[in-house]
């Protein structure tokens, strides 16, 4: 389910892009906007998209994390505390 939604938000981040370089790429056909100003815009809309990514990847860590505790689950470092007193 969890990749389902991935798939989901990245499809759609595709088709906003797509659209946004059409609607832009009309205004530089009208002269309205230049190449560079395109570009700049562009390049502004993948910088907010990088800090968002990193944003929501830290939510969803942070989530994960209280859903594991919640759920009272061995973590990976729990298992591995028990290895070495099973070893010993």
């Amino acid at each position: 389910m969890l990749k389902d939604l991935i798939y989901l938000g990245v499809g759609s981040a595709l088709l906003a892009k797509e659209k946004v370089e059409e609607e832009l790429q009309k205004l530089v056909d009208k002269g309205k906007v230049s190449k560079e100003d395109v570009k700049k815009i562009v390049e502004e809309a993948k910088q907010k998209g990088q800090e968002e990514e990193k944003r929501v990847k830290e939510e969803m860590k942070k989530l994960l994390k209280e859903v594991v505790s919640e759920l009272d689950l061995a973590t990976k470092k729990d298992i591995e505390e028990i290895k070495k007193l099973l070893k010993k």
